[in-house]
């Protein structure tokens, strides 16, 4: 008895210049960059580095900053996507074009945008100051909102482009059955989308936790009140402290961690999503 041959798999593997070059790419663009970080890294003074106070308050408030930023993403962004994917409307493609603007503008620029918006002086900021006494320039939240500014669009167009290629059949099934839109909402489709949402949430978040130029721009670089762990790299930088590369690992270390722990959830979950039966 002849044992059956194993059929080839139809492109599974790439042709041979296309792996050389991609090997290249990575190592030009990814290794070799983090590889000299590594290496001109002042090992010794790691621990004094991250006992300092400013250190471990910029730290604290990129944190902080972040991860608030990434909540103002969800909470303003899901609706967004939601209102781009699923809803037919005149300037549809011009609202897609401007939520996805801070993608491409310099952020130096987006923080321009957002001081003679919400500045004392600003389109929207002179009546916050005049009716609440609310000042947001050079503050906290002015770095929160600089942060959201640049972040947010990572989170819509991965949604809307989740939402977008999902198989409604799902959704008409237990809309037929009497589940109410909410409920759709919240037992369907988040759901089946929910690897694409984390994968926001992680792209949201790395991008929010890397800000610069919108942040020291709108919010300043005011060590223990708006200076975040990029700002603090930069000023080490500026003045020849080795404290810079320590802060910048440590600033790769996080990130690196954080999206490698959320990036095998989010493929594991996509091994999980059924697939509709036609």
């Amino acid at each position: 008895m002849t044992r059956p041959r194993r059929r080839r798999e139809v492109g599974s593997r790439a042709p041979t210049a296309v792996i050389v070059v991609g090997i290249a790419g990575l190592t030009i663009f990814f290794v070799l960059p983090f590889a000299g970080l590594l290496w001109r890294a002042p090992w010794s003074q790691v621990g004094s580095v991250l006992r300092d106070d400013t250190a471990r308050q910029a730290l604290r408030l990129s944190l902080v900053c972040s991860l608030s930023a990434t909540g103002l993403s969800v909470l303003f962004g899901l609706p967004i996507a939601w209102l781009i994917a699923r809803t037919e409307f005149r300037g549809r493609n011009f609202v897609r074009a401007l939520t996805v603007l801070p993608l491409v503008l310099p952020p130096v620029v987006g923080g321009v945008a957002l001081f003679y918006a919400f500045g004392r002086r600003g389109l929207v900021g002179q009546w916050l100051d005049h009716a609440f006494g609310v000042q947001l320039p050079f503050t906290v939240w002015a770095a929160i909102l600089a942060e959201t500014f640049v972040a947010m669009p990572f989170f819509i167009i991965t949604v809307e482009g989740a939402l977008r290629g999902l198989d409604t059949r799902y959704e008409d099934a237990a809309a037929t059955y009497g589940a109410s839109r909410w409920t759709v909402m919240r037992r369907v489709t988040l759901p089946m989308i929910g690897p694409s949402i984390i994968a926001g949430l992680a792209l949201t978040w790395a991008r929010a936790l890397g800000e610069f130029g919108a942040t020291i721009t709108f919010a300043g670089n005011f060590p223990g009140k708006t200076q975040t762990l990029p700002l603090a790299i930069y000023l080490a930088f500026e003045n020849n402290d080795p404290a810079g590369i320590v802060l910048s690992i440590v600033l790769v270390a996080v990130s690196v961690v954080i999206l490698a722990l959320v990036g095998s959830r989010v493929w594991s979950a996509r091994g999980r999503i059924p697939t509709p039966v036609p």
